[in-house]
């Protein structure tokens, strides 16, 4: 099928929007349930996922470098660097010379952002844990058949590339 200046386009049943909106509704409640949490413990949202980030992305003690930290939560890198300032100045982290290359600067969490951290990663997994049936239920939606006309689109061929931006 050619439509959209000259693009393939996709043929989805109701099933496929369905269970695309219900695991966007499912990810939202989950969203909503972590800045909730977070806000409870005094930290924004972005704060709590740059500890997490940094606690789950270091390889070991010593943190992990602005560079990553912005990958990993998909911010430009001025934008960590800004975001850091701010983590230091709540007192979550520390900016320490790299051992490997004292030109660079790794970001390590402090005791009272491991503190804070535990707690919430301890919340959050319940959370996850009492999404995982739904979450689950969802995902194996994806299993079922697709209509031969769709099968039929994901052969070799001119790649249709996914909308870009935000939602």
């Amino acid at each position: 099928m050619e439509g959209n200046g000259g693009r393939r386009t996709a043929s989805v049943r109701t099933e496929g929007y369905r269970t695309l909106a219900e695991f966007r509704h499912v990810l939202r409640r989950f969203l909503a349930f972590s800045e909730a949490a977070a806000r409870t413990r005094g930290l924004t949202r972005r704060q709590h996922q740059a500890i997490l980030a940094i606690r789950g992305y270091a390889e070991d003690s010593s943190g992990v470098t602005v560079g990553v930290l912005a990958e990993r939560l998909l911010i430009r890198h001025h934008s960590a660097v800004e975001l850091v300032d701010r983590l230091v100045k709540a007192g979550l982290v520390r900016r320490m010379d790299a051992k490997e290359d004292r030109r660079r600067v790794n970001v390590v969490l402090t005791p009272k952002a491991e503190a804070l951290l535990v707690d919430l990663s301890a919340a959050h997994l319940v959370e996850l844990r009492r999404l995982r049936p739904v979450l689950v239920a969802v995902l194996e939606q994806l299993d079922e058949p697709e209509p031969v006309e769709d099968a039929a689109k994901k052969l070799p061929g001119p790649r249709v590339d996914a909308p870009g931006g935000g939602d």
